[in-house]
This record gives C-alpha cells, structure tokens and sequence, in this order.
C-alpha cells in the first residue's frame, strides 16, 4: 500500500483540500479529504490524468516543419506520406517513445493511436505483419503511458480512387485481410489494449465498412468524421448522404464509436451522433493548425454527445491547450464566454472510456492510480484559484505523474526516458533529412 497526501485534489465533486489518497498495486484502495499530511505529498492540484483519444505519433516530425508557406489540408498530407515513407519498425520504436514521454510529461496518462501505418513502403510486408503495431506497444510500455492501439482499416485514396503510392504502406489490400491481421495482433504489454478504426468514408468503401463495425468486438472504434467541407461533398456526389448518415447506415455508430473531428457537420448528423450515443472527439491544435475549422462542440454536447479531446498530429502536446481551446473556439465562434464548465472540461479531458479505460479518469475508490499533479505556484499558475488552474496552466507545470500506481514524472522530470527532448530531436532530423 502507497499513501500519497494531495494538497488540492479534483475529486468526483469538485475540487478537495487536504486529501489521503491510498493506493493498491495499480488501483485506488481509498481517498479522504480534510486530512493531515501523511506519506508522499503532493503539493499543487491532483488531477486524474488526461486521456489523449485521438493520436498519430509519427506526425510528430512535422512539429514546426509545416509553416513556411501558406499551403492547405491537403497540401500538408502530402509532407505527412512523405515522412511516413522514411519509418520503419526500429525508427517508428525509438520515435514513438519518446512521444509518448512527451505525453507524460503533459500529463497524459492514456492514448488512443489510430494506427495505420501497417507495412513497409509500397506494401511489403515485414515477417510479422504486426510489426510496426509492436513498436508502438513497446514504445508505449517503456514510456509509462496506458496505449490502446486503434488498428486502421485503410484501403481506397478517395471515392472511388486507387492508393497512392504513399498510402500502399497502409492497406492491407482488402477489408477481410485487414480484419484478419488486426486481429491476429495480441499485445503482451499490461498497459495495452486493443481497438479498432476505418480511416474515414473516404479511405474505406461503404461495402467494407460493416465488416470493421463487426471487427470492433465490442472494443472501441474510431473514425475520422467531416474534418473538410470537400468531404462531406464528395460523400453526397458519391452516396447521396453526409458521411454520417453512410456509417450509420452500415451500422458504425454507437456507444464504442468516438467520432473525431466532427468539425462539418449537419443537424440531423448531430441528431444521429446523440441518438447512437457516438462520441466526438475535438482535437483543437490540430484543427486549428490545419485551418479545419471550429466544430459544433456546444450544439454536439447540448444533444447529448459526450465529448472528448485529442492532439491528433501534435503540433502542440499539451492538454491544458486542448481544454482549453475547446472553451475559448466557442467564444469565438458564439461571442459567449462560459460555454463549458470546469467540469465539462475536465469530464471532456479524462474520458480514458473513449478508449476503453473505463477504470481511469476518476480519483476515487476502485478506480486506476492515475494522479497527475499540477503546480500551482508556478509564473502561470501564482495566484490562480485551483478550480480554474486549467485557464492558466502549460504541460510544463505538470509536477509529477504516476500511471497504475507507478511513478512516471518527478519533479518535471521523466523516469525511464531520459532526454526525450534529445531523443526526438535526434529522430526527426534523421526522418526529415533532405
């Protein structure tokens, strides 16, 4: 048994002072408030640790590499395939794990990868057709974060058009050889899990895409939903419906579904969203970055649709930036202040369910020893209420972090990857060499 004194605690009913927090092995045993100060203190805000539901770890070397000229959405796919070419299993390890600190030290305490960077460039695949997907788990595991590795059905370039040579690397030729292989993936790691996704309705035929909402099993599925107008376009010219009413008619949506970007949506595509209990996870850096656009996140969470929240290509890793964006794009886009609550946002942030973690996102008895602690006399915080810390603070005021009762970050520092700063500047030098 652990026991850990939190001076400010976001507990299930709000904030708590002076609080006991006894840990068992990887779970919560039991949490007191108004206690005096016993075993390991923990001085600024406890947190439960953030979830990260939507991620793509190698976009990571395009951080800073992508604003030279003004380009589109698509024009920044194009550098993305080009990176994605440069890995394989060994680069895509060292990599990945050193995102993954990155994440840690930001506080996540779980990731959702949405994985479909299957087989070598051009398509060859490697002796275990799970290569890459093992370099991910292990990167994961040797960074102290929980990973649900989100296996992506990805097999058409557009409606109705081939691969590009790019996007070889990420099909497996058809819908049952993909499911087939997904799989036969069986992570050792006690910290991975397993998911399914279909890349987007322009990625994965309509035909196909009943067969990835079987894959799923009961497991979380994900999908890319109206991110770009032209989208949304090309699915009506194409099928006669927006790309939500086509995976609802294939039966995709559901209470397992998360449903990211969500940024183009109609109303009768939010009623759907609601009426399936489909999620919708908002990545708002990357949105942003790639001039997405802002999505109907009040419209979505007044019909019901829970919300979660993601860095996607990681143009920042911080999850304080993702919340909070999430609150101020809806000032912008409705010139209202107060569109969410602290708690909408936290309930937003720690939605580790999304990616089926339901036992993490709460400090409470039972629940997974995920505690993230917050300082709060740093230059940002000094000052700040800890209920609305969220409004000032940066990944760098994470203090420490633990992750299934295991101490990960201590004093702003990584435990078992050390210099991942070096690390990435190392890997992405190496993958972005002319």
């Amino acid at each position: 048994m652990s026991t850990y004194w939190a001076e400010y605690a976001w507990l299930p009913g709000g904030v708590a002072e002076s609080v006991t927090i006894e840990v068992n092995g990887a779970t919560i045993q039991s949490v007191t408030s108004g206690t005096e100060r016993t075993g390991t203190v923990l001085p600024g805000l406890t947190i439960p640790g953030f979830a990260n539901a939507h991620s793509h770890c190698f976009h990571r070397a395009l951080r800073g590499r992508t604003q030279h000229d003004q380009g589109t959405f698509w024009t920044w796919r194009e550098r993305m395939y080009a990176v994605a070419a440069q890995l394989d299993p060994d680069s895509y390890y060292r990599l990945a794990r050193a995102v993954y600190a990155e994440m840690v030290l930001a506080g996540y305490t779980s990731v959702g990868e949405f994985h479909y960077l299957h087989h070598a460039p051009g398509g060859a695949r490697y002796s275990d057709p799970n290569a890459m997907g093992a370099a991910l788990a292990a990167a994961a595991d040797d960074a102290g974060i929980r990973l649900t590795l989100l296996d992506t059905c990805y097999l058409a370039g557009g409606f109705g058009v081939e691969l590009g040579e790019h996007q070889l690397r990420f099909s497996d030729g058809g819908v049952d050889a993909w499911a087939e292989r997904a799989a036969a993936f069986t992570p050792g790691q006690e910290l991975v899990r397993t998911g399914v996704a279909a890349h987007s309705v322009r990625a994965v035929p309509a035909a196909a895409l009943p067969v990835v909402a079987e894959a799923a099993a009961g497991r979380p599925l994900h999908v890319h939903l109206s991110e770009q107008p032209a989208e949304n376009a090309d699915c009506l010219a194409a099928h006669g419906v927006t790309p939500t009413a086509l995976l609802s008619g294939a039966g995709l949506l559901g209470p397992r579904t998360v449903a990211v970007h969500a940024t183009h949506l109609t109303a009768a595509d939010i009623a759907l969203l609601a009426g399936s209990g489909t999620r919708a996870c908002f990545c708002p850096t990357t949105e942003r970055d790639l001039g997405d656009g802002i999505g109907p996140a009040r419209a979505l969470s007044e019909a019901g649709v829970g919300l979660c929240l993601g860095t996607d290509s990681h143009a920042v890793i911080d999850a304080f930036e993702e919340w909070r964006a999430l609150e101020l794009d809806e000032r912008l886009a409705s010139r209202a202040r107060g569109r969410f609550t602290p708690a909408d946002l936290y309930r937003a942030a720690t939605d580790h369910a999304s990616i089926g973690w339901p036992e993490a996102g709460r400090i409470a008895p039972d629940a997974a020893a995920d505690l993230v602690t917050l300082d709060l006399g740093s230059i940002r915080t000094a000052g700040a209420a800890p209920a609305a810390a969220l409004f000032a603070a940066t990944a760098s005021d994470i203090r420490s972090v633990l992750v299934a009762g295991r101490p990960v970050v201590s004093e702003h520092r990584h435990l078992r990857v050390h210099h991942p700063e070096t690390v990435l500047r190392e890997e992405i030098e190496a993958l972005c060499r002319p």
